[in-house]
């Protein structure tokens, strides 16, 4: 079946079946491949994604389930350099291993987006379902933080 789908503000049409994950149709049919495949359950926040501004785990929406919305990818958050969590996430130096960095930032985007000043216990509530095998934590707490600053002082 073919979908058409607004990815990172260019529209795209993509032929699979309509059980397919976005996640795949992402990264396989489309080759943004900087949203991460995890766990595939839902579980890790690996493959993080927005629809329509709503942090989403990609790896357990069907593409049939996402047309007609508006889809970001990490390489979408920002079209004019860095966006404010993604320089908070270098200044802090939050990623070590990086693999799951993607899904924590679209997830703390989101966060920012509808929370711009969040205390430590809406950070950690919203942030639980993105796990860090590094155990980066409390940097990526000290990074929203300081998006949150950052982006009240542009």
């Amino acid at each position: 079946m073919s979908f058409h789908l607004n990815v990172n503000d260019k529209e795209y049409t993509v032929d699979v079946a309509a059980d397919t994950p976005l996640l795949w149709v992402l990264r396989d049919s489309l080759g943004l491949t900087g949203t991460k495949y995890g766990c595939g359950t839902g579980q890790c926040g690996a493959c993080t994604v927005h629809r329509d501004g709503e942090a989403i785990h990609s790896c357990v929406h069907s593409v049939s389930a996402v047309q007609d919305t508006k889809i970001t990818t990490i390489e979408g958050l920002s079209l004019r350099g860095l966006h404010p969590v993604q320089q908070a996430w270098v200044d802090e130096g939050v990623p070590q291993c990086g693999f799951c960095q993607p899904g924590q930032i679209m997830t703390a985007a989101a966060l920012l987006a509808k929370n711009p000043d969040p205390y430590d216990e809406a950070i950690n509530e919203v942030m639980a379902d993105n796990l860090c095998r590094c155990g980066t934590y409390h940097r990526i707490r000290r990074a929203i933080h300081r998006a949150a600053k950052n982006r009240a002082t542009t």
